[in-house]
């Protein structure tokens, strides 16, 4: 069994990564570093919650660190998860620039930590569906292939 924590709870938190960590055979939750345990606990009454990234990265039972905070944050916190001795799933985007995308794939090699980017996007039906049709050349030559999701926000916060 890999033991979980799961930094942040916010929308990509709440909606993706505690459900899907929760599903999947061989994950525990085992905490989630929040700075509103209530809301945590109003959804996830069994689910301990820590108040600070260090405490989290601390906890020894802990072996994988999710990352769904802000992304300006993604890169200090990915940091500080590996030089703990933690691997690393960090939310999209991985980081801000080529440089700090560069610099933490050096550190997990230097660690032998696992860091990889959440890829939720990669099993989701339409996407396996035209990976077949690729693989099978059921489309013939393909030269350009676009796809997106759509997210209505009227208003961008200003992050």
């Amino acid at each position: 069994m890999i033991r979980v924590a799961l930094i942040g709870y916010g929308y990509a938190g709440r909606t993706f990564h505690a459900p899907l960590i929760r599903a999947t055979p061989g994950l525990e939750l085992a905490a989630i570093g929040s700075s509103r345990p209530e809301r945590v606990h109003a959804d996830l009454p069994d689910v301990s919650v820590v108040a600070s990234l260090e405490e989290t990265v601390a906890l020894p039972s802990v072996e994988l660190v999710v990352i769904a905070t802000p992304n300006d944050t993604h890169v200090p916190m990915a940091r500080t998860a590996l030089r703990a001795g933690k691997h690393v799933v960090l939310e999209k985007p991985f980081a801000l620039t080529l440089e700090q995308a560069r610099e933490l794939v050096s550190l997990a090699h230097s660690t032998r930590r696992v860091l990889a980017v959440f890829q939720n996007r990669r099993w989701d039906g339409d996407f396996l569906a035209a990976t077949d049709l690729l693989a099978r050349a059921a489309l013939g030559d393909v030269s350009h292939f676009e796809s997106h999701f759509d997210r209505y926000r009227p208003l961008v916060r200003d992050r």
